[in-house]
């Protein structure tokens, strides 16, 4: 054992913190700047904030939006469509999404 093993026996490992915001975050951002009341899954793939995986993690995000209350799904007419209407009434100048699950 070195003096500096010694030296931090007993404390905790820095802990690293990241600025950038994570991607669900990013996502809300992007959707409550969304000109249009209502944004569908191809809006998200092809304007939506990078990077993209798949379709499957741009539809997790939204369900966590949809449960977090910022977007309300819409019937459509094929059961592989994703459409929702934008809510944009909570009153918050630059809200931020707890993603603890």
């Amino acid at each position: 054992m070195n003096i500096f093993e010694r030296l931090n026996r007993g404390k905790p490992a820095p802990v690293e913190e990241t600025n950038q915001p994570d991607y669900t975050q990013r996502m809300l951002d992007f959707v409550l700047q969304w000109p249009r009341p209502s944004i569908a899954t191809t809006d998200l793939m092809t304007y939506g904030p990078r990077p993209r995986q798949n379709a499957e993690e741009t539809l997790r995000i939204a369900s966590i939006l949809e449960r977090h209350g910022w977007l309300t799904p819409i019937p459509t007419p094929r059961k592989d469509m994703h459409h929702w209407n934008i809510v944009r009434q909570h009153p918050t100048v630059h809200p931020k999404l707890t993603t603890a699950e």
